[in-house]
């Protein structure tokens, strides 16, 4: 599904506001909750939809979080290829690759809605596709730096350091 989230992000806010939701600016709830459940946003794509449960619900106010894509996240995954091991062909492929995400700087690359419902949070997320492709890349990266250091790992003790 490809949507343009600078446009939603606008639609989905003037929505909050015209619903009467209290909209609270907050972090990604994502990783701090044990106990989310997420909107099926695949067989249910319409934001209103999750609106609306809310609103059946009874909740009054809504957490609205933001993704911004930016030139440090760039970098970081920049460093962490520079830090891993690889061979030069391989090294440049993803260099290439990873220029490739510099005209996203400065777009949404991910919006989410949540609220509280007896003691459970239930999530609205969405990501642009090449912010998954980005996220793709950089689990790739990640994981040549967890094999190199796997593979330094297996030798330990091997070999005396006297």
């Amino acid at each position: 599904m490809t949507v343009n989230l600078d446009t939603l992000k606008s639609e989905i806010l003037s929505r909050l506001a015209g619903e009467g939701f209290v909209v609270f600016h907050g972090y990604s709830r994502l990783a701090d909750s044990d106990s989310f459940v997420a909107w099926d946003l695949e067989h249910q794509p319409d934001y209103r939809m999750f609106l609306e449960a809310a609103k059946q619900a009874g909740v009054k106010l809504v957490v609205y979080n933001e993704r911004v894509f930016s030139a440090p996240m760039l970098e970081d995954t920049a460093e962490r290829l520079e830090a891993a091991n690889l061979t030069g062909e391989e090294r440049r492929s993803l260099e290439r690759r990873l220029r490739e995400f510099r005209p996203y700087e400065g777009f949404t690359a991910g919006l989410e809605m949540s609220f509280d419902y007896q003691g459970r949070v239930y999530l609205f997320r969405i990501s642009a596709e090449w912010y998954e492709d980005y996220l793709d890349l950089a689990d790739e990266i990640d994981g040549a730096s967890e094999e190199e250091a796997e593979e330094g790992d297996s030798m330990s003790g091997y070999y005396s350091s006297n």
